[in-house]
């Protein structure tokens, strides 16, 4: 019964993305990955199947590579917020993955909805 770390992972990426896919149709999704070293967004649009903007702590620009702290990911929420204006865009649905909203993931969100992104 009890499941390994990675298969409950997968298991609240799943449950989580079906749900949001379901209630958010026709918006693009901004979608978060976050690792032991990095953290990284991506606006994506479903239905064309392309990303149109991207940003990432391994960026020289962000001044924070390497890094994976809560700073970090606020820059990274910036950057998408900006990046996603210029593209035409002012609202998307937060794509968490099986991450927990919770500290990197909760900041990364926080500065983009500052930034002016409607998520």
């Amino acid at each position: 019964m009890a499941s390994s770390k990675r298969q409950l992972f997968l298991k609240r990426r799943l449950r989580n993305r079906n749900k949001l896919r379901a209630v958010n149709a026709g918006r693009l999704r901004l979608s978060v990955h976050r690792s032991n070293k990095n953290i990284s967004a991506q606006l994506i649009d479903d239905v064309q199947g392309v990303t149109v903007a991207a940003a990432s702590s391994l960026e020289k620009d962000l001044g924070v590579v390497g890094k994976n702290n809560i700073e970090a990911a606020q820059k990274v929420g910036a950057a998408i917020a900006e990046r996603a204006k210029k593209a035409g865009v002012d609202e998307a649905y937060f794509d968490r993955g099986g991450f927990l909203f919770h500290g990197k993931v909760k900041a990364l969100a926080d500065a983009a909805r500052e930034g002016g992104l409607k998520i």
